[in-house]
C-alpha cells in the first residue's frame, strides 16, 4: 500500500470513530445493516450455543468487550494472570492473535516471536506476563494446547466475549470510561458488536477510568497506572528525559488517551495517532527532528528492530479494586468446570 492510500485509509477510519463516538454522524445512514449485522450475528451465537462444544477441565475466563477498538482489555488481562499466579494457578491466555499470519495453529507465542505472524498484543503478553501464550483463530483449539502442553490450570481468553464455541465459565466485559458505548448502534453504524443489553448477561462489567455516562448495569471501576518508560531497543545508551517535548505514537483503539497520559507525566506531546494494530515501518517514526518518540507497549513490540535509539515506550498496569479479584476468585468456585460436571452427572 502506497502512502497516500495509507493516509487516505487513516482518514477515513478517524472519520468512523468521530461518528460513531458522538450522538449523531454520517455513519447512522448505515443502520439498516446494523439491523441484518446483529440478526446475522444472532444466528450464529444461537447456532454455536445448540452446538456440541468441548467442555474444557480447567476454569475458562473471557475477558472481551461488546464495542470493537481499545478498552484496556489487554492490560486488564495482565493484572488477573499476575494475581492469579500468587494464587498459585498456572494461567495461559488463549488469543485470536488479530493480524496474525501463521502458517499452521495453533501457535505457542514468545516474548522473541514477530508480531506480523502472531500479532502485536499476544507479543506483548507473552513478554510482560512470562506465561504460555498460544494463538489460533479457533479458540477451542488454543485452550486444548495450553491444557495439554503447557499443563495450564485456568485460562484467560483475550478479547473473546463473541467467540461462542469456546466454552466459558466466567466473563467479563470491559468497557472505556471515555467513549463509553459511543452512539449505541451496531457495526456498521456504531461501534458495538452486540447489544448493550449483553452487559446484562456478563458476570463483571470493568469501566477504564471514570464513566462519563451511565451505564444500565453495575459495574466497576479501574484505572491504568502508568510504569517506568522503557527503551524500545536494546542498544540505547541515551536517557530520556523527565518532561518536555516528544512524539507521543499511539496505534491503539483509543490514542487519545494514551497522550492524555504522556500529559499527565509531565510531557508536551506532539500528536501521532495511528489505526489501531499499525504495522508501523521506520518512516512512520521519522518527523523531521531529533525529538524522543514515546509509544504504547503494544507499538514497542513491532518497533524493536528499527535503528533507532529515539524510540522509547510507556507501559501501564490496571490497577483494580481488591473486591474485583475477591469476586473472581469466588466466581471461578461457584461457576468452574467441577460445578458444570456436578451439574451434568445430576441431570
Amino acid at each position: 500500500m502506497s502512502l497516500e492510500s495509507r493516509r487516505w485509509q487513516d482518514r477515513f477510519s478517524d472519520s468512523v470513530l468521530k461518528s460513531w463516538y458522538s450522538t449523531g454522524g454520517w455513519t447512522r445512514l448505515l443502520s439498516p445493516l446494523s439491523w441484518l449485522y446483529q440478526n446475522i450475528a444472532q444466528q450464529q451465537k444461537m447456532k454455536k450455543l445448540a452446538a456440541d462444544r468441548w467442555q474444557p477441565s480447567v476454569p475458562v475466563i473471557v475477558v472481551g468487550n461488546i464495542s470493537v477498538g481499545g478498552t484496556g482489555k489487554t492490560p486488564v488481562v495482565a493484572s488477573l494472570i499476575k494475581r492469579f499466579q500468587s494464587e498459585g494457578y498456572r494461567p495461559g491466555i488463549a488469543s485470536r492473535g488479530f493480524g496474525s499470519s501463521a502458517l499452521n495453529y495453533p501457535v505457542s507465542v514468545t516474548a522473541d516471536s514477530d508480531p506480523k505472524i502472531v500479532g502485536d498484543e499476544p507479543v506483548m503478553l507473552a513478554n510482560q506476563a512470562g506465561i504460555p501464550v498460544v494463538v489460533d483463530p479457533n479458540r477451542v483449539a488454543a485452550a486444548r494446547a495450553l491444557i495439554e502442553q503447557f499443563d495450564c490450570d485456568l485460562i484467560i481468553a483475550d478479547d473473546g466475549l463473541q467467540h461462542y464455541n469456546l466454552v466459558r465459565h466466567i466473563e467479563l466485559a470491559v468497557v472505556d470510561g471515555a467513549r463509553m458505548l459511543g452512539n449505541r448502534l451496531s457495526l456498521p453504524a456504531g461501534p458495538l458488536r452486540e447489544r448493550p443489553e449483553r452487559l446484562e448477561t456478563v458476570d463483571l462489567v470493568l469501566v477504564n477510568g471514570q464513566a462519563e455516562e451511565t451505564l444500565d448495569v453495575a459495574f466497576d471501576s479501574f484505572h491504568l497506572q502508568p510504569d517506568s518508560v522503557k527503551p524500545v531497543t536494546r542498544k540505547t545508551q541515551l536517557s530520556l528525559p523527565s518532561k518536555g517535548e516528544i512524539h507521543g505514537v499511539a496505534g491503539i483503539g483509543n490514542p487519545e488517551r494514551f497522550f492524555l497520559t504522556l500529559e499527565q507525566q509531565g510531557y508536551q506531546v506532539i500528536r501521532h495517532p495511528f489505526p489501531d494494530h499499525h504495522d508501523f515501518t521506520e518512516q512512520d517514526l521519522q518527523f523531521g527532528d531529533e525529538l524522543p518518540v514515546l509509544m504504547t507497549a503494544k507499538d514497542a513490540v513491532k518497533c524493536r528492530a528499527f535503528n533507532s535509539d529515539r524510540l522509547w515506550y510507556l507501559p501501564v498496569q490496571a490497577k483494580m479494586p481488591e473486591s474485583v479479584f475477591e469476586r473472581i476468585l469466588t466466581l471461578i468456585e461457584t461457576k468452574g468446570p467441577q460445578v458444570w460436571s456436578n451439574k451434568d452427572s445430576h441431570g
